[in-house]
């Protein structure tokens, strides 16, 4: 840029020589106006000749380098030089422009770490974090980047992850908690177990999407690139016309004001307001929306989103926290703290969810000496001798296998039933937590004219519909399998406009092949499987449903600003071109058209990067 800047300001000294000198001494000024215009316009005559020998004749370089040289081949000297040099400013502040969009995204995304302290032994070695192997033990020390995806096996800290999520609130961490690269640990010094390579972990992931989401095209900047490709080599055409075909057939007329009526008309057509802005808006969108914690992977998304009539989500784990607790106990005969220590010693060998709830709400230790004999029964539960009894625990089938007479009350959860040497003792209600902005985040889908919000799920229809009930969601299809799930949403294809899109949210391996089918799928970053992140096509990483619609938000305003880009553009192009051909406006006005409104294109543009108040 500092090359750009010193010729534009050597061109100008030379320009203003030229004028100062007068048309006494005509040969100099002739000579000084063609030094100007090499120092000034010289790089760009010698693109548009590189790209014609390329086969790339139509582009602004080569309509620029018509119009001055044509300006200089009729006697026009000071308006040739004066519109490259405007031209010259024009993409001088292009380049700045667009140069201070990536470097706003670049700096919010400046989570890269640039060492890992590996703990040997008792030393700290500070290596590449490429360098880092799963299980190796790293030491983060107050105020540094986590290098990689990790667990806390010693100590405790606050974590900030706003580079990341875009939350200013600290997140607390100690042993047995995930942290994520990227993040920075703010007080106190930690030791944790690699538990993701560095190309794997979440940083390098987020920096990859950023990076590679401008190569996939929105349909408005498809069209920009088509519109060009079409535009250009027309007004050329129509220009050769102007130039040659009116003063052969109007009386009078000259060849010169006509062919500078052509050479203003070919300056004004340089397709560059488009061509740059409208990008750059999509870019500045995505860059927006990772500030808030949503990494889109590409302009035809953050386009599509826009778009979304239906939306469509998993359960467990997008709209609740995929935490199950016990929320009811229901005694028979025996106290509700005896029911769930029975309850919580037969579940104690397994590792599912639903023990490991058990286990939480008895919260004590168990004594495996007063367990023996315990055989689980698939597809059913578990049976166990705990103190000589004999102790069934597990769903209404297993009761059923057993004749044991039970409560078949419908309970939106999943309910363990127990009974005790064959006599029914009482069930235990186990429910997900549904998140707390979930609520919020259907009742924000629906301001944002979400036309329909629908729940598919695995669970049983009771959990579905109370969920589906609390959070006003308007449609529920419960207890289906990952293959159901995509028959469903195919049917969902058929209710949306010929121009409408569907999304699914979810957080599963068993959400990737319906993440994979929706027109876009949204993928919880957080805690979602690899999978799914894998098959999506916007992350969200903070876990929280209400930012499907801050995205939503995001890519609306997006959209809205290339849309009065494209509209700004043409809109004076096509006024300013009518008139050249008129002959009612000069040079002058064609710079404007061109370099103007590109600048003023690109500083709209910005807009999209400001997403504070969505």
């Amino acid at each position: 840029m500092k090359k750009h800047l010193w010729r534009i300001i050597i061109g100008t000294a030379v320009f203003i020589a030229a004028i100062a000198v007068g048309s006494d001494i005509k040969w100099l000024q002739i000579a000084l106006f063609a030094a100007s215009y090499i120092v000034a316009g010289g790089d760009v005559v010698g693109k548009a000749a590189r790209n014609i020998i390329r086969g790339k004749v139509f582009d602004e370089n080569f309509l620029m380098g018509v119009a001055t040289i044509g300006a200089f081949l009729i006697g026009e000297y000071p308006e040739g030089v004066a519109v490259m040099l405007f031209y010259q400013l024009g993409e001088l502040f292009q380049d700045y422009a667009v140069d201070k969009s990536r470097k706003s995204i670049a700096s919010l995304m400046d989570i890269r770490p640039d060492y890992a302290n590996v703990k040997k032994g008792d030393e700290l070695i500070k290596v590449d974090p490429d360098e880092v192997r799963v299980g190796d033990i790293i030491v983060i020390k107050a105020g540094e980047k986590i290098p990689l995806d990790a667990r806390v096996i010693e100590g405790s800290s606050m974590v900030d992850t706003s580079a990341l999520t875009g939350e200013s609130a600290l997140r607390e961490v100690d042993v047995g908690s995930d942290i994520l690269s990227g993040c920075i640990n703010v007080n106190r010094v930690i030791t944790a177990e690699v538990t993701k390579e560095y190309e794997e972990s979440t940083v390098s992931r987020i920096l990859d999407l950023v990076e590679n989401a401008s190569s996939k095209k929105s349909k408005s900047e498809q069209f920009i690139t088509k519109f060009a490709g079409y535009y250009t080599p027309v007004v050329v055409l129509v220009a050769v016309f102007l130039a040659f075909v009116p003063p052969l057939v109007i009386n009078g007329a000259a060849f010169s004001e006509w062919i500078y009526r052509a050479l203003s008309f070919l300056v004004v057509s340089c397709p560059c307001a488009l061509v740059i802005s409208i990008p750059l808006s999509f870019f500045g969108g995505i860059g927006g929306a990772s500030r808030k914690g949503v990494l889109v992977k590409g302009g035809n998304y953050l386009e599509a989103l826009a778009r979304t009539e239906i939306m469509v989500f998993d359960k467990t784990g997008t709209l609740t926290k995929a935490v199950f607790n016990v929320h009811e106990i229901h005694a028979e005969g025996i106290s509700e703290e005896q029911l769930l220590e029975l309850a919580a010693y037969a579940e104690s060998y397994s590792n599912h969810p639903i023990s490991a709830s058990l286990q939480r709400a008895y919260g004590k230790e168990i004594d495996n000496r007063r367990i023996s004999e315990v055989e689980e029964i698939s597809g059913h539960g578990v049976s166990a001798t705990i103190d000589g009894k004999k102790v069934l625990a597990g769903n209404i089938k297993l009761m059923d296998k057993m004749n044991i007479p039970c409560s078949r009350e419908e309970l939106a959860g999943t309910v363990v039933h127990v009974a005790v040497d064959n006599v029914y003792a009482g069930y235990i209600l186990i429910a997900d937590e549904i998140k707390a902005d979930s609520a919020q985040a259907i009742k924000e889908l629906k301001a944002a004219d979400i036309r329909q919000t629908v729940m598919l799920t695995g669970d049983n229809r009771n959990v579905g519909a109370k969920v589906a009930k609390e959070l006003g969601i308007d449609k529920v299809y419960a207890e289906l399998l990952p293959g159901d799930k995509v028959e469903k949403l195919e049917e969902l294809f058929s209710q949306k406009s010929a121009r409408g899109k569907i999304a699914f949210v979810g957080d599963g391996i068993n959400d990737a092949p319906v993440l994979a089918r929706a027109d876009i799928g949204i993928a919880m970053g957080g805690l979602g499987s690899d999978a799914a992140i894998e098959a999506a096509d916007v992350v969200i990483m903070t876990d929280e449903p209400s930012k499907i619609a801050t995205a939503i938000r995001v890519s609306k305003k997006t959209l809205k600003i290339a849309y009065q880009n494209i509209v700004f553009a043409i809109g004076i192009k096509i006024t300013v071109l009518a008139l050249s051909a008129f002959g009612l406006a000069s040079m002058w006005a064609a710079i404007f058209a061109d370099v103007g409104v590109t600048v003023i294109a690109i500083l709209n543009s910005f807009r999209a990067l400001n997403v504070k108040n969505l």
